[in-house]
C-alpha cells in the first residue's frame, strides 16, 4: 500500500493520516480510527509530522513500543471505540530514514459494525473521512451505516 520509505513523497488524503506524537499517543487519534473504519480504512503514522507545505516528515519516537502498548490497551476499552478491527500485524514500529515510527493499519468495519464511534456515544463519536480530514458524521449517515446492520 505504502512505501514506509518513502514517506516525504506522500501526503494526508483519505487513506493517510500523520500525527506527530512526540508527547504521546494524540487523542485525535481516535477520531481518525472512528474515521478510517467508517469509510475506506487508512494508515496512521505516528511520529511523523504534515509541514506547513502539506508534506510529511519523520520525527521519529523515542518509546514507539510505549505507544503501541497504550494504544492497544485503549483499544479494548469499549468507553474508548465501540469496536476492535485490528489483528497484531496491523501496528507494525519500522525503522525508517529520521527514526522510529508507528504505522497502524485500520481496516473498513464490516457493515454489521458500522459504525465505530468513540467516546461510549455513537451520535456524537462517530467519524468519516473525507480528503485529508476526519468528520463527525451526519444522521443521515449514521441511519444509513445502521441501516447496513444484518438483524
Amino acid at each position: 500500500m505504502f512505501d514506509f520509505q518513502q514517506i516525504s513523497r506522500y501526503r494526508e488524503n483519505n487513506r493517510l493520516e500523520a500525527k506527530l506524537a512526540t508527547g504521546g499517543l494524540p487523542r485525535s487519534i481516535w477520531e481518525t480510527y472512528s474515521a478510517f473504519a467508517n469509510t475506506y480504512g487508512g494508515v496512521i503514522l505516528l511520529g511523523v509530522e504534515e509541514l506547513p507545505d502539506h508534506t510529511l516528515r519523520v520525527q521519529g519516537l523515542l518509546e514507539p513500543r510505549e505507544l503501541v502498548d497504550e494504544f492497544t490497551a485503549l483499544l479494548q476499552d469499549p468507553r474508548v471505540v465501540s469496536a476492535n478491527l485490528l489483528t497484531p500485524g496491523d501496528i507494525q514500529v519500522l525503522h525508517v530514514d529520521g527514526g522510529d515510527i508507528v504505522a497502524i493499519t485500520v481496516p473498513p468495519a464490516e457493515q454489521d459494525q458500522r459504525p465505530v464511534y468513540i467516546g461510549g456515544d455513537m451520535a456524537l463519536g462517530s467519524y468519516r473521512r473525507s480528503c485529508d480530514g476526519d468528520y463527525h458524521s451526519t444522521r443521515a449517515e449514521l441511519n444509513a451505516m445502521l441501516g447496513g446492520r444484518s438483524h
